[in-house]
């Protein structure tokens, strides 16, 4: 079975500087893979230019078996297959929620209003925003302008979810809210590449986890492995600092007894 993505040996960059150093990875239709990395690591930039929102310098990309770097593919038509949630909502303020999730339906998809109106509502009821179609933007909260992002992405029926960080504008509350509705998404069986430092969402979600640092993947492998029993000295040290910030321990590694020092 050919996967659903895949990055050969993948250089990125901005101007002089070389943000993505020879990266390699793959994603099978299906499987849930999450990202881990310091700020700076490339991990945005990776999933930028999956879809050639950043063009690479050199390397290989392949979605669906289609050569995305190709000079005569159509990259508009692979955007149509790929979901795209950014940390922003990039909501359209002066729409309501309805009118915000059919508009890419209507416009890129050119599906019939009606078809758009069911296909949207559909994608609302998924993260439990149907009954606020006739809001607008500014009338919600931060998590649930996320959940319609997200419905936004879903109502195009991608056959690859890509997730940058979703939850890092949200306070802690509507942090859960946004991830609970991840959690009932990945049991679905879209496949799903999410930027993330939630270790919790990480362990319910991934079939596996990659840790990035300095535009290199550093390891990967299960999240019981990762996250438990990180081979890599930088790989402890990041899940050293992100169990103090988040649960308060001394230790390095979230573990199911609570920490394991190292």
């Amino acid at each position: 079975m050919k996967p659903i993505l895949l990055v050969k040996n993948l250089h990125v960059g901005y101007g002089d500087h070389e943000v993505i150093r020879g990266v390699s990875l793959k994603v099978d239709k299906g499987e849930r893979l999450v990202i881990m990395g310091p700020s700076g690591s490339g991990k945005s930039t990776l999933l930028k230019s999956i879809v050639r929102l950043v063009e690479p310098w050199k390397g290989e990309i392949w979605i669906n078996s289609i050569n995305i770097l190709d000079p005569k593919c159509d990259i508009r038509k692979i955007r149509q297959m790929v979901g795209f949630v950014f940390q922003s909502y990039n909501l359209f303020p002066h729409m309501t929620v309805l009118k915000n999730v059919m508009l890419p339906l209507e416009v890129v998809r050119k599906l019939p209003k009606e078809v758009a109106y069911e296909k949207a509502i559909e994608a609302l009821k998924t993260v439990g925003m149907d009954e606020f179609i006739s809001r607008y933007p500014l009338q919600l909260s931060g998590g649930q302008q996320q959940r319609v992002a997200i419905a936004r992405a879903l109502a195009m029926d991608p056959i690859l979810l890509l997730l940058d960080e979703p939850t890092s504008a949200l306070d802690p509350e509507l942090k859960e809210e946004v991830l609970d509705v991840l959690r009932r998404i990945a049991k679905e069986g879209i496949s799903m590449v999410i930027v993330t430092h939630e270790l919790d969402f990480a362990e319910d979600v991934a079939d596996r986890i990659v840790f990035m640092d300095n535009g290199v993947i550093v390891e990967e492998g299960t999240p019981n492995e990762i996250l438990y029993y990180p081979k890599a000295d930088r790989t402890r040290r990041f899940l050293r600092a992100i169990s103090r910030r988040r649960y308060g321990f001394n230790s390095s590694v979230k573990t199911k007894q609570g920490a394991v020092n190292v």
